[in-house]
Parts: structure tokens; C-alpha cells; sequence
């Protein structure tokens, strides 16, 4: 993976045409990822550096605090000092706000794209119940099949709640347990059943299937949006 440094726009050399070189070559890899569907991990990269930049373009404090602090002097407040002069250069604080003009649209437009992929590849998935329902929810099994193969791919979940001051947020956590077959007789109820026998863990877990209309990338699109389908289903459903 190509990945673009979260200090792209202030380490380094700050010229447009050099920082323009910079992202035209990442956003070119992520295309050609969204090319070939994998959505994950550059589709949250996006929307980490498109917030990034719009919040550098509204506050100047913040080009002040990404600038990369070699330090070069023992005497902090000198330092400080020199980087807030860096901050009031116009020639270039002009530079950036050109970079600024150049990139912010582009991530937009391909964040966007991202976005519309993963709206496509979630209408065509359907999250269900197998088996009874249990009474503990937030850990479990989840089962993953797509189109065109027999196997359904089995993960352990665990779901983990954070909390900051204003609201709670959920997580969800798997672990690829083993890829069973699907076949005559060979149900999910079945599968469920099976795994309780063989795993005396989880005596009655709760168990969810994912099942894709269309074939994906499982590590790089599909089991990301699986995870996020399955805490808000249970989220709704609990």
C-alpha cells in the first residue's frame, strides 16, 4: 500500500508542484484500488486527510502545530519562536494555500467515489439471524458468504463499547476461526450447531450471517463492511 504521511503538506520540501507530484501519485494507487473494489484501508485514509486539510484551511494554528519539529536548538522558546515565523511567512503560507486549493477538491471527488462503492456493495448485502436468538449479543460468531463458492467463512466477533464525554461508541472486533462447507443438507443452523459442539465457549452464541451478491474482496471490502452491518444491526436489534 502506498500510503500518504499524515504531515504530507508541511514535511519536506513546500513547493506546489512537488506536494502536487506527492498526491496525484497516492490518488492514482487509490483508484486503482477502487478499480479492482478494495475499499479498505484507503477509503478511511481519505476521510482522515480530507478532514485533515480542512481543518489546516480554517486554522492557522494547525499548519503552525503539523509543521515537523526538529528540534535544532536547546532554548524551546526560541523554537517556538523561529516556527511561529515560519507560520507568518506569506510567500509561504501562499504555497500552502495553493496545495490547500490544488488537493482539497480531489480527495473530495475521490472520497466520493469511494463512497459510492460502498454504498453499491452494501445494497447488495444482507445481514440475518441463525438460529435462536441468544440473550448476550456482543460476542458471538459471523458467518460470510458470497456468490459462486461454497464456502462460508467463519470468524469469532467481539463487540467493545467506548465512551468519551458526549456519546458511546461500539466496536467490533473478529478472528478467523476456519472456512466450512455448504452443501445438501448442510445448513447454517447446522453450522452453528457444529461449531457450539466443537467450541464449548460459547455455548449458545449469537450468530449472524453476511451473505454478498456479488463477489468482492473479502479482506479489503467486504469483511470491513460486514463488521460495520453487524454493530449496527445489533445496535437496532438489541
Amino acid at each position: 500500500m502506498k500510503t500518504l504521511n499524515q504531515h504530507w503538506l508541511t514535511e519536506g520540501l513546500i513547493d506546489f508542484e512537488y506536494k502536487k507530484y506527492i498526491l496525484l501519485a497516492y490518488l492514482q494507487e487509490v483508484k486503482q484500488n477502487f478499480r479492482e473494489q478494495k475499499l479498505y484501508p484507503y477509503l478511511s485514509d481519505l476521510v482522515f486527510h480530507y478532514q485533515n486539510l480542512q481543518f489546516i484551511r480554517e486554522n492557522k494554528k494547525l499548519i503552525y502545530e503539523n509543521f515537523p519539529k526538529e528540534i535544532s536548538k536547546a532554548d524551546f522558546e526560541k523554537l517556538n519562536i523561529s516556527y511561529k515565523k515560519i507560520v507568518q511567512d506569506d510567500e509561504l503560507m501562499a504555497q500552502i494555500e495553493e496545495i490547500l486549493t490544488f488537493s482539497i477538491p480531489r480527495f473530495k471527488d475521490m472520497l466520493n467515489e469511494g463512497k459510492d462503492m460502498y454504498e453499491f456493495i452494501e445494497d447488495h448485502v444482507n445481514i440475518s439471524q441463525v438460529g435462536l436468538t441468544s440473550l448476550y449479543r456482543n460476542e458471538g460468531y459471523l458467518f460470510i458468504a458470497q456468490p459462486q463458492t461454497s464456502d462460508t467463512r467463519v470468524y469469532q466477533y467481539q463487540i467493545t463499547l467506548f465512551e468519551n464525554a458526549h456519546e458511546k461508541f461500539r466496536g467490533v472486533h473478529t478472528y478467523f476461526l476456519e472456512s466450512l462447507k455448504r452443501g445438501i443438507g448442510v445448513t447454517y443452523e447446522s453450522l452453528k450447531v457444529d461449531l457450539s459442539r466443537r467450541h464449548k465457549i460459547l455455548p449458545n452464541p449469537a450468530t449472524y450471517l453476511i451473505e454478498s451478491s456479488i463477489q468482492c474482496p473479502l479482506d479489503e471490502t467486504l469483511l470491513p463492511i460486514a463488521k460495520r452491518l453487524l454493530v449496527k444491526y445489533i445496535s437496532t436489534t438489541a
